[in-house]
């Protein structure tokens, strides 16, 4: 073997062992999705039980939003104190990874979050996953192996969408709970 053979050898070995790195990754399954059997959409739901008013948990759920969201205004469409409900249309990136292991963005992902608060407990409500493109793409369809136009990459995408939706949920309870009142100056 001559030097040239060599390096088109080691060359080529790369370039496979990449693409079956690669499709390796892609073929990792995706994590159990929480489908509604109703509406058959994908929806993480939860009651917490929490100490407070409604009063009290309307304010920290905004607190919450004002720290967690750019655009506070923008992403809440409702804002109802008296019956305790918020409604918040948002979005978040997905990435991919290329051949040479370089995040390529891969598309956004709107959602819906609705917090329904009463005395002593609140429900958070995300679902409405859609792929934003030019017409609306369901999340849901991601999970269906027979699509014509499935891609393993899908389950790397549920994976992501699965930690950046369970990322806010963690970030909501903490930012749900009572804070340390503090004393006030007297003098």
């Amino acid at each position: 073997m001559n030097a040239s053979t060599i390096k088109r050898f080691i060359f080529l070995f790369i370039a496979i062992a990449t693409s079956a790195t690669t499709q390796l990754r892609a073929q990792e399954s995706a994590p159990a999705m929480p489908v509604n059997p109703e509406t058959k959409l994908i929806t993480y739901q939860e009651v917490v039980k929490v100490e407070g008013t409604i009063k009290d948990l309307y304010s920290r759920a905004i607190d919450w939003i004002n720290v967690n969201y750019k655009n506070p205004d923008d992403a809440t469409k409702v804002r109802d104190p008296q019956t305790g409900y918020i409604e918040i249309y948002h979005r978040f990136n997905l990435e991919r990874t290329d051949r040479q292991d370089t995040k390529i963005a891969a598309g956004i992902i709107d959602y819906t979050l609705k917090l329904e608060l009463k005395d002593g407990r609140y429900r958070y409500t995300i679902t409405n996953l859609n792929l934003k493109q030019s017409s609306k793409f369901p999340i849901e369809r991601w999970l269906d192996k027979t699509d014509k136009a499935y891609n393993p990459n899908w389950n790397l995408f549920l994976a992501q969408m699965d930690k950046q939706i369970n990322t806010l949920i963690e970030s909501l309870k903490k930012g749900m709970l009572p804070g340390i009142k503090k004393k006030e100056d007297v003098w």
